[in-house]
């Protein structure tokens, strides 16, 4: 037997938000996507519902990321990007030249530079790595990486 996945709708009222087609279809277009940004996430909002301006999809990312439905990374010298993988402490991996992201899964075994050395008297709940380097299109491609 396999477990059945939520609808995006059931995620938001357990979350407690209220439930919109603007929120469904951004969660929807969140979890169909690859790490976008929120251009990329209004239009694909707009394609499921029509209208909506772009103040709004800010608000509900906002809303949804305090939720914990969506996660909100912004690798350095990039524009903030949304995924719908959560729960899990993964890390990311980004393109040097064109800004290619993907997912990388936790190190196991010794991970020594995911142990602080000291914590100031934070109760650490969260490490964030992320990879940079060229991806395998650039490679090929003999791209070099933004300065």
């Amino acid at each position: 037997m396999t477990a059945s996945r939520s609808t995006a709708a059931e995620d938001l009222r357990g979350a407690g938000l209220r439930v919109t087609a603007a929120r469904v279809a951004l969660l929807e277009t969140v979890r169909a996507g690859d790490h976008l940004g929120v251009e990329a996430l209004a239009s694909g909002v707009r394609d499921r519902v029509g209208h909506v301006s772009l103040q709004a999809v800010y608000e509900a990312l906002h809303a949804l990321t305090a939720a914990r439905l969506v996660r909100r990374i912004q690798p350095p010298g990039s524009p903030a990007r949304f995924e719908g993988r959560v729960g899990d402490n993964h890390h990311h991996v980004v393109c040097r030249s064109c800004g290619a992201l993907a997912d990388v899964d936790c190190a196991v075994g010794r991970t020594p530079c995911l142990t602080a050395s000291g914590d100031h008297g934070f109760s650490i709940e969260h490490a964030e790595i992320v990879y940079r380097g060229l991806c395998p299109g650039c490679l090929a491609n003999g791209s070099t990486p933004a300065p």
